[in-house]
């Protein structure tokens, strides 16, 4: 008796001396650290401040809003995300079943002819026999070096990763429909003004007509002036189709029937205040859902090579059985057929080194794999950030400029007006000035629409208002801890 916990350490030791051994991991790929993440000098940040999660509410646009609102809650394109989350659940679920307790019943009736060769002697040897069995069976595994619990946050990280990558596209479907909308009121603003601007060049060519009439024109000046009224409608034709596209494509975006944008109205779009970030880092890309998946698919892999190590170590399983079995049906029930076990089920990996450390090279490949994936991601985000303020900017400036062009133009239109009113010009040049200031509104509705865009782009490369766990180690605790 004495000798029993002697002989059980030394079995326990040859045990764990007979595992396979892990190969030293000699080959981990670094991790971009995100402090180091920043702007150029030239791109200018203006203010403090996040967009909004609902950040399309800031256009102050009833007919935008519901829409994004519609998509967001039956769109087509949502369907795919969703699905490849319920799968992930699905995976996690699985993991986390496969570490809980497990109860089975098994019952089985059977008639078996005993050898008269065989071990058994007679008069069971040689005859028929009917055996009955009924036995419950319980298995737990104590998951001594963690494997179950590294799968199941390796399964739980796939989960996180795949909501934030249904975040990103929710975020892209609010964005392309705010696209395709401005685009479409950008359009028929657009088109109006143009409308305007083919009334003043009809006038136009109707002076020439009657100056050719009287005398005091050339048909150069008149064929000019239709030419240009051509163009003009060739430009109406032109934004036609395009706001049918436009519409066609926000349509496809929403799922809906032919109907359904009909009861669209014109509206004039706000000009935002930019709020933009002081400096990058974590606090701001934690906010873009595709740089917070693949985190959490580095921290998965993580996960996976911890299992994987884990392999390398002995697995006991502690089992119980209680059951009845009787080679007579009707003495099943009886207490002589009782039957009992429990104990613990020691697995050990002596001769399957091979399998074990490819598995693991598997494992830690993936991890190299995901973290330059990551360390990519970091640069394109930045690079996104840059280059969306960097339009807007640049937008910005051409519409101070042709601002300045336009109060130009409408300073010479009262020019015009003041000098036709005295007699010192005539009716052609106020027309000609009319349409000056009509073409710069017409551009200046071109930048809008450019800055709306670029508007949209930084929002999404800031994140959109995305808010995810920053601190991965700590989430998947606490979420492991809330499912046990």
């Amino acid at each position: 008796m004495k000798t029993t916990p002697l002989l059980s350490i030394m079995a326990l030791s040859l045990a764990l001396a007979g595992c396979a051994s892990i190969p030293p991991d000699t080959n981990v790929l670094p991790q971009q650290d995100l402090a180091q993440a920043g702007l150029a000098a030239d791109i200018h940040l203006a203010s403090e401040g996040w967009p909004a999660a609902q950040w399309w509410r800031q256009f102050q646009d009833p007919q935008l809003d519901q829409l994004i609102s519609q998509a967001l809650s039956a769109s087509p394109g949502l369907d795919t995300a969703d699905a490849r989350i319920a799968s992930a659940q699905a995976a996690f679920d699985l993991q986390h079943a496969e570490h809980d307790p497990r109860v089975d019943m098994n019952a089985s009736v059977n008639r078996q002819r005993y050898s008269g060769n065989g071990l058994t002697p007679a008069p069971i040897g040689g005859s028929y026999y009917n055996e009955a069995n009924l036995a419950v069976q319980a298995h737990y595994d104590l998951d001594w070096w963690g494997r179950h619990k590294a799968q199941i946050a390796s399964a739980l990280g796939e989960v996180n990763a795949r909501r934030a990558e249904y975040a990103m596209a929710e975020q892209m479907l609010a964005a392309n429909i705010a696209r395709h909308y401005f685009s479409i009121q950008g359009n028929w603003a657009r088109m109006d003004n143009l409308h305007a601007l083919v009334d003043l060049q009809r006038a136009l060519v109707a002076d020439k007509e009657k100056r050719i009439a009287h005398g005091l024109g050339v048909s150069d000046d008149h064929l000019s002036a239709q030419t240009r009224l051509s163009l003009i409608e060739q430009q109406i034709a032109l934004l036609e189709t395009q706001s049918v596209t436009e519409r066609e494509a926000l349509r496809a975006l929403l799922g809906a029937n032919s109907a359904a944008l009909a009861a669209l109205q014109p509206h004039t779009a706000l000009a935002l205040p930019h709020q933009l970030p002081g400096k990058l880092g974590m606090e701001l890309l934690a906010r873009r859902p595709d740089l917070q998946a693949a985190r959490w698919r580095v921290q998965a892999s993580l996960d996976r090579i911890e299992a994987a190590q884990a392999a390398f170590y002995p697995d006991i399983d502690l089992g119980a059985s209680f059951g009845l079995d009787s080679i007579h049906l009707s003495k099943l029930l009886e207490a002589g057929s009782r039957t009992l076990f429990v104990g613990p089920t020691l697995s050990l990996p002596l001769f399957d080194s091979g399998r074990l450390q490819a598995q693991l090279k598997g494992a830690r490949s993936e991890r190299n794999e995901l973290i330059a994936d990551y360390n990519q991601r970091v640069f394109d985000v930045v690079r996104d950030v840059a280059q969306a303020g960097a339009r807007l900017q640049g937008v910005e400036n051409q519409l101070r400029l042709q601002d300045d062009n336009l109060r130009a133009s409408e300073a010479q239109l009262r020019n015009a007006n003041a000098r036709l009113r005295q007699g010192l010009s005539d009716r052609a040049m106020q027309i000609n000035a009319q349409m000056t200031v009509r073409g710069q509104l017409d551009l200046g509705m071109q930048l809008q629409t450019q800055r709306q865009n670029a508007e949209i782009n930084l929002v999404v490369a800031l994140g959109g208002g995305y808010r995810g766990a920053s601190d991965f180690s700590d989430a998947a605790a606490s979420t492991l801890q809330s499912t046990k």
